[in-house]
């Protein structure tokens, strides 16, 4: 099953990136990961670190490739994270968002799991096609009906490494088809692009660098306070995966000669 990805990982105007991305894959599975380092308490950082590379260490090594595998590497994330806070009293409280897709390349399947705000997105034949839910104060009052109550999105209630802790939520397993997109990212990314935005972009492209160049242009040229981290993925032939290019997308994206 022909895959290809990208990703960035920059700083925005914080005093420091404690954004993690990362990517592992084989013939036989791929695993794609963001961790955003909770702001506001020590070691976020490190936190993020911790738990990219224990998740994509534990993809490697496990023979197997299953939900309740990539489960199971989630847990021992929480584990391997929460003996180090033990570790260091100035890190006591260190934690981080998760965003992870994982890609089952012989069976052509996908799942992903996340905790806190980073999202993961589906796209197909151009389309959104469904979304994670943000562990976040703002979302549960979204949910409830009520609208722009000034809250701060960054209110979480769940992330790895906090107390009490709480699992991280997984997707169905989807069957693949030829033109899926996924979009992984932190919320300094999503924070800046509407889901409409993000598809006018990928109608416009013909790669997948393409599409996260596209979308992350956009981002600079809005207001970027946060740290900007994505990962795209493009299964099978990307011209499966986009529509017509339009001159309205074509506005919102490319800059004015005049």
């Amino acid at each position: 099953m022909k895959m290809m990805f990208a990703s960035r990982c920059q700083q925005g105007m914080r005093d420091e990136n404690q954004d993690r991305t990362g990517a592992q894959l084989d013939d036989r599975k791929a695993c794609f990961v963001v961790c955003d380092g909770v702001a506001g308490l020590p070691g976020g950082d490190r936190a993020a670190q911790l738990v990219r590379d224990t998740l994509l260490d534990a993809v490697q090594q496990d023979a197997a490739f299953t939900p309740a595998v990539t489960a199971e590497a989630i847990k021992l994330c929480q584990r391997v994270l929460l003996e180090e806070q033990g570790k260091n009293p100035n890190f006591s409280r260190m934690s981080t968002t998760l965003a992870a897709l994982f890609i089952d390349r012989e069976k052509q399947r996908a799942w992903w799991a996340h905790a806190g705000d980073s999202r993961v997105y589906h796209f197909r034949h151009g389309s959104l096609f469904q979304v994670t839910r943000d562990h976040s104060l703002a979302q549960q009052l979204r949910e409830a009906g009520y609208e722009n109550t000034g809250i701060n999105s960054n209110l979480l209630y769940n992330a790895l490494g906090v107390e009490p802790a709480r699992p991280a939520t997984f997707s169905e397993v989807i069957a693949l088809e030829d033109g899926d997109a996924f979009l992984v990212c932190t919320d300094g990314f999503w924070l800046n692009l509407t889901t409409d935005e993000m598809e006018q972009a990928l109608r416009m492209v013909n790669a997948c660098e393409e599409w996260l160049a596209l979308m992350e242009q956009a981002v600079n040229r809005s207001v970027k306070s946060d740290n900007l981290s994505a990962l795209a993925i493009w299964i099978g032939e990307p011209q499966e995966a986009t529509l017509l290019y339009s001159q309205a997308d074509a506005a919102r994206f490319l800059p004015s000669r005049y």
